[in-house]
């Protein structure tokens, strides 16, 4: 009688898994903590594209002996009590992604996995296998596609591949920087916060911001992003002049793509706009990005520059209208795979043949 292939169930069904992936964060907000994070992911070539030598003298001779401190005391300004914001929020999508597939009919294990630190997507991925998912969607959390975001997932999931022997189904969600719930959700936490605080005169939508060659190398990222914004912009019915794309997230001394953030709002602040709203619709969840550098240092650099009220408006993280996009999202890569739920009955019938073909072999 042969044997069934380990983490392999004849019982259960063909079961679908969904794995959220975000790009990660340090375990704790110290120094240590920093430096690991930091080495593996200034150590991807996705991230870094120069020649690897000359990197990694820079990267170990210099980088990993000043920044670890220095990003350590920008984490400590926004770590949570359970942990790093990012992780957070991430674990919390992932459960309530199961609940928003699960009322829309679909049951699926839905886990998380950060691109660097921890859960590793290699972990969650094994962990979903050892449930019985013969079938995986892999869902990077960035609406907008990056060689240095996107592809880097999937060159992870790669490398995981070569590892496995009995390799699931999968599929790979490349963006959803137009998707209409998704620009939905944006409007409506858009519209709520102006309904709180009162709407700024100008609208400015932070993306993170990447090297200029990307752009000239291919790279649709800048292209996606202007779209996001230019439909976010009509969806709010906003004028032309009433709102701004910017880049941050610059670092090294190369060209980025521009408008920077911070040199836009000093810009806005000196030339007399006394009031801004800004957002960060590349951003899926809360993060060092958006709660220390756009919440805290571009506000102390636009009121240092003539500025009166700046308000952050936060990421969809796990509200309503951002899981309900996020949901459709996970939908329409899953079309054409069962995710019913299955009847006792069913389930029973399905034993009995497995037992009934176990007992012929």
């Amino acid at each position: 009688m042969s044997v069934a292939p380990r983490g392999h169930r004849h019982d259960g069904g063909e079961k679908v898994g969904v794995l959220l992936v975000n790009l990660g964060t340090p375990e704790a907000p110290t120094t240590p903590a920093l430096r690991r994070y930091l080495a593996q992911f200034l150590s991807d070539p996705r991230v870094v594209e120069i020649p690897r030598a000359l990197w990694w003298l820079i990267l170990h001779a210099v980088i990993l002996r000043v920044r670890p401190a220095a990003s350590a005391r920008k984490y400590r300004k926004i770590w949570l009590r359970e942990g790093s914001p990012l992780a957070v929020w991430t674990a919390r999508q992932a459960d309530m992604l199961r609940g928003y597939l699960g009322e829309r009919g679909a049951l699926v294990q839905v886990r998380w996995a950060m691109r660097y630190g921890q859960p590793a997507i290699a972990t969650e991925l094994d962990a979903l296998c050892a449930t019985g998912c013969t079938r995986i969607l892999v869902l990077p959390a960035y609406p907008q596609y990056s060689a240095a975001t996107t592809a880097s997932v999937l060159d992870d999931v790669g490398a995981w591949m070569r590892r496995t022997r009995r390799l699931p189904e999968l599929r790979f969600v490349n963006h959803y920087h137009d998707d209409p719930g998704y620009i939905d959700a944006l409007a409506a936490q858009v519209r709520r916060h102006w309904q709180r605080e009162g709407r700024g005169r100008k609208l400015v939508m932070s993306f993170h911001g990447m090297p200029a060659r990307t752009l000239r190398l291919g790279d649709p990222y800048h292209c996606e992003c202007l779209k996001t914004a230019r439909l976010l912009a009509e969806k709010l019915r906003l004028e032309d002049d009433a709102w701004r794309v910017t880049f941050q997230s610059r670092f090294g001394r190369a060209e980025w793509l521009q408008p920077y953030t911070e040199a836009t709002l000093q810009v806005l602040a000196r030339g007399g706009v006394e009031g801004v709203d800004v957002i960060c619709p590349g951003f899926a969840a809360d993060c060092l990005e958006t709660l220390e550098e756009i919440a805290i240092a571009a506000r102390a650099a636009f009121l240092a520059a003539g500025g009166k009220t700046f308000h952050y408006i936060p990421c969809l993280n796990n509200g309503p209208e951002g899981m309900a996009a996020m949901a459709g999202v996970a939908l329409r890569h899953l079309q054409g795979w069962d995710t019913s739920p299955i009847s006792k009955e069913v389930l029973h019938q399905r034993q009995a043949r497995a037992v009934a073909h176990g007992a012929t072999e």
